[in-house]
């Protein structure tokens, strides 16, 4: 029994000593490479955060500096101001293409939009309001809603229509704006692009979804212009 045992912690150690070896030989074939992809990762990560520390967050404060002499000539409506800046300071074409990937550079494509709608310059407007994003519902629905009317100006009307029904519907709380937008849809569908059946299904949406905005309230008006009555 003592001699089985004493064979079997010899197999045992045999084995052990061939993994042994075994991880020895692959390690003295591919630690190198190992090591190598370690470091890579080592200094992609570091460098990552030196990037953020350095770069990025100085970036984004100095957008937000910039930024600031814009949005106050953009408040005192001096339109030409605000977007392409007075010589010293930048406007907002500039801070959208200069800080582009920071908040404030964002921003500054939602004001260039603005800016160029009130310039009656929709095609510029709808470059920059189609290329900007945010999380905030209110300002991305109002964007929506800017483009609606940009496209609608453009003569463009199933285009505005889309836009016009993702404002409607993308922040339904504010029942203002979302029954604006769904009105000047279905006012689109009837008048302009003459599609009745557009027209009622929208405003009956009106109605339904929004019945105690002006908009919602005159809905039955418009519905009767299509011959539809007694709507409930």
């Amino acid at each position: 029994m003592a001699a089985n045992t004493k064979k079997t912690v010899e197999q045992e150690a045999l084995a052990t000593n061939d993994s042994v070896e075994k991880i020895k030989g692959l390690w003295e074939k591919s630690g190198k490479t190992i090591s190598l992809i370690l470091g890579v990762l080592i200094v992609a990560i570091g460098g990552f955060f030196a990037y953020q520390q350095f770069v990025t967050k100085p970036k984004i404060a100095e957008a937000l500096d910039k930024s600031y002499k814009a949005e106050e000539y953009f408040r005192m409506d001096s339109i030409n101001l605000a977007l392409n800046g007075d010589g010293v300071n930048p406007g907002f074409e500039k801070i959208a293409s200069t800080y582009s990937g920071t908040p404030a550079g964002n921003l500054a494509k939602f004001y260039a939009g603005v800016c160029y709608i009130k310039l009656n310059q929709n095609d510029k407007a709808i470059k920059f309001l189609e290329d900007f994003s945010t999380d905030s519902k209110p300002v991305q629905q109002r964007a929506y809603l800017l483009l609606g009317d940009a496209y609608g100006d453009l003569g463009k009307g199933d285009k505005a229509l889309e836009y016009y029904k993702k404002a409607a519907n993308h922040f339904v709380e504010d029942q203002q704006t979302a029954s604006t937008a769904l009105f000047r849809g279905a006012f689109l569908a009837q008048h302009v692009l003459n599609n009745k059946n557009q027209a009622i299904e929208l405003y009956k949406e009106l109605k339904e979804k929004f019945p105690r905005t002006q908009y919602g309230f005159e809905a039955d008006k418009y519905l009767a212009q299509l011959g539809v009555y007694n709507v409930n």
